[in-house]
């Protein structure tokens, strides 16, 4: 497992204070006090990528870990390329509910926020 260190620094996923908190309160409910919240990037919608987010307790090797207010998020080397520099957001509007990854890397995203391309 690699952890977040300066030499990541700049390969990096933020978590918002509003996406920690959110996550914490998933946790709880799900009687899932130890598990992480895991980032993936697979191919697939709209865009030729997708977001897939799902709690694992499980860590692979080529995991990188981020932390925000005791929560934890993790992401492989892979999807972590597409993501560096990405915020995750947990946005509440009239609209209602989501969580909403910021992507500086994507070219383009889909109407519903869940896949992108890279230009």
């Amino acid at each position: 497992m690699a952890e977040a260190t300066s030499e990541t620094e700049e390969r990096r996923i933020v978590l918002t204070e509003s996406a920690a908190r959110r996550i914490a309160t998933l946790k709880a409910k799900e009687d899932a006090q130890n598990a992480f919240l895991r980032i993936a990037v697979s191919g697939g919608g709209c865009s030729g990528f997708q977001y897939g987010l799902s709690f694992d307790d499980q860590r692979n090797e080529d995991d990188f870990v981020f932390e925000r207010d005791g929560v934890g998020i993790v992401i492989d080397e892979v999807s972590l390329g597409l993501l560096s520099g990405a915020e995750v957001d947990f946005v509440e509007d009239l609209m209602g509910a989501s969580f909403q990854i910021r992507n500086p890397n994507a070219a383009s995203s889909c109407g519903c926020g869940n896949s992108f391309s890279i230009g």
